[in-house]
């Protein structure tokens, strides 16, 4: 008897423990607030490269035993409701949400995977979640066997790891930059906007046919470290002060490209030639094409739709960055575009060979992206090819480019490029446009 109103004391005791202790709901997939993630670029894509880690300590952990240079960037998660999830990528001023997003275990190999789409670019990350980590590779669809290594750590909101070191120099300002100077004709100039505060870094290269995004990083002592990662593209920037206003660096586009750059202190307005004397039209006639639309229907310039109006024609691909904040400038000016009576046709130059593959990923663009123009598929994205489906232009050298023509669709300008938010040309560029339509007809 007395030993069981003792293990009715017990029993009590721990039930009464227990009522007073408030247990967390934990969540059913992952945690959330601020994430690192770290794409693993690998070392034989530059043996010589500077270390992309600020701490001088850590060099030897990081180019020896982890054999990969990280090419960070930082993501919220934030939950909508108890189930559901989205996922915020930060780029300095630039916020991407991610929304689809799959969240399941995977029967071969009972673990919690994690799929995250980025549906306008065709591009996804595929991971493993372990408590505190994800671990698995950012894959690209239309690159045959092009994946790389992934891994991100929860409660971390640090883009480069902190250095003991303060910053010893100031790069706030304007750079004249030369890409390539090493390989002689296939150097090509740039301009580097920096703004600095402290040891944080954010700014862009600015090319003559586009923009590197918004780039954020830091300064340690003479050396800096910037990166980008929008689901379409992953930048790695390293550079270090080799004399007084004088940088030289590196610069690290996936897993395959590397660039040597150097650059001064800018001492006038702008190396970089006017992005309206690139591209030439080879006509003064009328120009015509017809291309199939994403559901294979011929679509024609001549069609009763564009007959008689203006026209904006963009050289564009569903893979393009700097095409989608084009696409955006479009978009957000829409009803100012066609209250001046202008129609808008992209013509879209994909990296499938596969035609089916192309037009359905011109339809997926165009569903995520709300595009109310019409869309065309005009061909691989090879630029050699995609200026001989095009005989209008002289050469084809960016994506993307936009053509304007006047009602009787003969060519009155052209723009190559498209220098984004993350630049100063951003605001000259819209000023410009409607200038440009306002006085075509």
């Amino acid at each position: 008897m007395k030993k069981s109103i003792n293990l009715f004391l017990l029993m009590s005791l721990t039930l009464g423990i227990f009522s007073c202790i408030q247990i967390d709901e934990k969540f059913k997939a992952l945690p959330p607030g601020s994430w690192r993630g770290v794409l693993k670029l690998p070392l034989e894509q530059g043996p010589n490269a500077l270390v992309a880690n600020a701490a001088e300590e850590e060099v030897k952990e990081y180019s020896v035993e982890k054999r990969y240079r990280e090419l960070p960037f930082i993501f919220n998660v934030n939950y909508i409701t108890q189930d559901s999830f989205v996922v915020e990528i930060i780029n300095g001023e630039e916020k991407i949400m991610v929304s689809d997003i799959t969240y399941a275990l995977d029967r071969s190999t009972a673990k919690d995977t994690l799929v995250f789409n980025f549906p306008a670019y065709d591009t996804y990350i595929k991971a493993i979640y372990e408590e505190t980590f994800i671990e698995g590779a950012w894959n690209v669809n239309y690159k045959e066997n092009y994946s790389i290594p992934f891994i991100a750590y929860q409660g971390q909101n640090q883009r480069f790891k902190v250095s003991p070191k303060e910053p010893a120099v100031d790069l706030t300002g304007e750079w004249d930059v030369t890409f390539d100077h090493d390989k002689g004709d296939g150097a090509y100039p740039a301009r580097g906007i920096f703004k600095q505060e402290g040891a944080h870094l954010v700014g862009t290269f600015q090319t003559e046919t586009g923009d590197y995004r918004f780039l954020e990083g830091t300064v340690a002592d003479k050396k800096f470290y910037l990166s980008v990662f929008d689901g379409s593209h992953a930048f790695l920037f390293e550079g270090k002060e080799t004399g007084t206003d004088e940088l030289t660096g590196q610069f690290l586009s996936g897993k395959h490209y590397l660039s040597n750059w150097v650059a001064t202190r800018s001492t006038t307005k702008s190396n970089l030639a006017s992005p309206y004397e690139l591209s030439k039209a080879t006509t003064e006639k009328p120009i015509s094409f017809e291309f199939k639309n994403a559901d294979g229907n011929m679509v024609s310039l001549e069609d009763e739709q564009f007959k008689g109006k203006p026209k904006l024609i963009q050289i564009t691909g569903t893979w393009c960055p700097n095409c989608r904040d084009e696409s955006n400038f479009l978009k957000d000016n829409y009803k100012a575009i066609t209250d001046a009576g202008f129609e808008i046709i992209s013509l879209g130059f994909e990296r499938y060979r596969d035609e089916s593959k192309s037009r359905e990923a011109i339809k997926r663009y165009q569903k995520t992206m709300d595009i109310p123009w019409t869309m065309l598929y005009a061909g691989y994205f090879n630029k050699s090819e995609a200026t001989e489906i095009l005989p209008f232009v002289d050469k084809v050298i960016s994506y993307p480019t936009l053509f304007f023509l006047n009602k009787n669709n003969e060519v009155e300008k052209v723009h190559t490029g498209f220098n984004g938010p993350a630049t100063e040309e951003f605001a000259t560029f819209k000023q410009e446009f409607f200038d440009i339509i306002n006085n075509i007809q």
